[in-house]
Formats: structure tokens, sequence, C-alpha cells
């Protein structure tokens, strides 16, 4: 007598053939689109209406599924230019709207075929809104992205998947988004409608800037403000970054725990703060500086992921609206006194800048770099540029 096989697969309506299963076992249905497969990660939302190339390209969404609060994402398609990173970690993607024909005169391919291409697995016709609800309402949770053509997903298995992952916290990504192999960019400056890209040819001053999981626009920007930049590991020692003779050092964006990439990271900024070079740090970078000063972080129950984000500049007394990607932060109990808050949220109050008292040191939970995003904040690589003038003027006397 020949024994049954136990069904392991189940078969969703035919029209839904992308899934979401989420660690409390709640399932969401749509559309399969981009790669055909399964990933998981923390399911986040963002609150961004345009920009979705360089969001996807953000290598700070390694190890996590983006649900994007906009209807319609798609529609001007993707091109050669709008990349953060060369290559794609963000674990998954999630649309309200069906993608429909690109739109616009710089558009090279469909998203659909890029998040092919990237291996990408994505989901449209999702009640995002009702996803969205539950992570303001619970919190970011852990969740199992799966694409079958067929419609053939083994929930069992999904939900498995998710259960076992460990979460963000306490886990480094930084050591694996990072360069390989030191560098200096190529100079580009940010895009410009009436011709692209253009090179900086004029060098001021020499940034070494440690990739935990920097961003192309913010190496952009530097060479908007003329100045060469080396990029190099995130695990590079202070005494090899001396040796390069920069004039001021840059804590980049990137993913994961702040407090597991802190475990290397912290002794190298510590003797780069010893050395009085300027230090300028972005989003991750900014979370490392403030471990490395003393003080702590913790992981958010929503984060802050959009380009609308409204932040008291404590300083000069106003408000810039900023582009924000993160599910840390610093902690304000305990703050060392040497350590002055500079910004803070208008949404929730949390620290967004800080600097130190007596030495050019400082550093800012949102990205300045504004890519999508407003441009309030630029004058922050002004302020960076500025303090490694006043430093080189200091060291020839």
């Amino acid at each position: 007598m020949n024994k049954k096989v136990k069904k392991t697969h189940t078969k969703i309506s035919q029209n839904n053939t992308g899934i979401l299963v989420l660690e409390n076992k709640r399932i969401f249905k749509g559309i399969g689109i981009g790669f055909q497969g399964e990933a998981t990660g923390e399911v986040c939302f963002n609150t961004s209406l345009t920009g979705y190339q360089e969001i996807i390209s953000d290598p700070s969404y390694a190890g996590q599924i983006i649900n994007f609060t906009f209807p319609h994402i798609g529609n001007v398609g993707t091109n050669k230019e709008d990349f953060e990173s060369d290559k794609i970690w963000t674990k998954g993607v999630i649309f309200n709207s069906e993608i429909t024909s690109p739109s616009n005169y710089r558009s090279f391919q469909h998203l659909d075929a890029w998040l092919k291409k990237n291996k990408i697995v994505g989901i449209t016709g999702l009640d995002t809104r009702s996803l969205t609800n539950f992570i303001r309402d619970k919190g970011a949770p852990k969740g199992t992205i799966a694409y079958s053509k067929k419609s053939k997903f083994n929930i069992k298995k999904l939900t498995h998947s998710t259960i076992k992952w460990s979460g963000l916290k306490n886990l480094d990504l930084a050591e694996k988004v990072t360069t390989q192999k030191n560098y200096i960019w190529k100079g580009l400056k940010t895009w410009k409608k009436e011709y692209g890209y253009k090179k900086n040819n004029k060098n001021l001053f020499h940034v070494v800037a440690i990739d935990y999981g920097i961003k192309k626009n913010i190496l952009r920007y530097f060479s908007d403000f003329k100045c060469k930049v080396t990029v190099v590991s995130c695990k590079t020692p202070a005494e090899k970054i001396l040796a390069l003779k920069p004039n001021g050092v840059f804590l980049s964006n990137g993913p994961g725990d702040p407090a597991a990439t802190g475990k290397y990271a912290i002794q190298i900024i510590q003797n780069l703060i010893q050395n009085k070079i300027p230090l300028f740090g972005i989003c991750l970078g900014h979370q490392i500086l403030a471990l490395s000063l003393g003080g702590k972080t913790k992981k958010m129950k929503l984060g802050h992921r959009g380009a609308n984000h409204p932040v008291k500049n404590l300083i000069n007394d106003n408000v810039e609206i900023t582009s924000q990607n993160h599910g840390f932060e610093v902690v304000k109990d305990n703050l060392p006194k040497n350590i002055e808050i500079t910004h803070k949220s208008l949404f929730d109050n949390s620290i967004e800048g800080i600097k130190l008292k007596n030495k050019p040191v400082f550093s800012v939970q949102y990205h300045p770099e504004s890519n999508p995003g407003p441009q309030d904040s630029v004058y922050l690589f002004q302020e960076f540029v500025n303090s490694m003038k006043k430093n080189a003027k200091k060291k020839r006397y």
C-alpha cells in the first residue's frame, strides 16, 4: 500500500502570485513582480512620493522589505544614473498599484525588469494602507515575501523562515555592504538637467570616507564642494586612514545595528578623534559616533523613513524638512556632557544631530544629501568644509 505524500504547498488564488507572511502568521496577498523567489527581512514603510530607484538602491535598506505608502511607484521607469550603490541590498518591495508604462525621458528600463535583473522580489496590488497601519501600531515586523507564477506557496516554510530569522537587532550589516577594496571616487558632481553628471577637477580638500554602506550622492556632494574622496572599508584601522593624510574623515550611512558595528568601529573613531581631525557623520555614522563618545543607541518601534520629516535646528532656531532612513536612534538619557544636541525631530523629539563641544566633530541622523528629498540641509557639507579649512590653518602655525 502506497503511503500518502504530505502536501506542503498551498494553492493561493490564481490571481495572487505574490504573498507576504509576517512573524505573527498574518498573510497579505497580491500580484508578484520582479524576481521569482522568496526573501526574508524586516518590513518597514517609506512615505516618499518620489525617488524609488534611489531608495531601493540605498545600502541602508539591507535586510529590509520596503512597503511604499505612495500608491504609484514605477511610473518613471528606471535609469542608468540614479543608483545609490552598484549592488542592490534591499530584500523586497511592496507597491499598492500596478506599475504603468514608464513615462520619463531618462527612463531606459521598466521597473519590473529592473527588479528582475537585480533579483528583488516584489508584490503589487497589496493593501499597503492596511500593512502600514499594522506596522504603525505593532512596530516593524519580520516577514517573508514570495513570488510564484503558479501561485503555489509553502506557507509553513515561509512562516518558519520568518520566525527563525534573527532580525536587525544585534546584526552587523555594514561589514557585508562595505567596499571590499579602497578606491578614489571618480569625482562626479550631483546630477543637473542641463548636462547630467559633471566631473570635479578642483580638489581643495581630501576627505576619507569610511564606508558603512555609503550612498553615491554623498560622494557627489563632496565633489560639488571641491573635495577629493578616498573611500575605505569599514574595518580600516585609524593608522591607515591617517596615513592617507586626509583633511577630514566622513562616517557614512549604512544598515544594521550600530552597537554591533561599533564593536570594531568605535576604537577606530576614538583614535581619529584623539588626532583632532574634523569628523562628519550621517545616519549610521551619526549613531556610531555617539557610541564612540560614550552615548548609547536603541532600536526604534517604527523608525524614520521618508523625505518629509521636519527637524528643528537648535543652533539656528529654524526648521528643516529632511530625508530620513533609520530604525535605530541615539538615546537621550545619560548623554555625555561634552556632547551638544544640535537637532531634534519634530515628529517624536528624538535626537537628529550632535556635536562635540571642544573638537571639530559633528553628525546628523538624517540625510542632507537629499536623494530623494528636499535640500534644506546641504549646508552641513559646507560646515564640514569650513571645519577642514579652519583645521588646516591651525596646522600651519
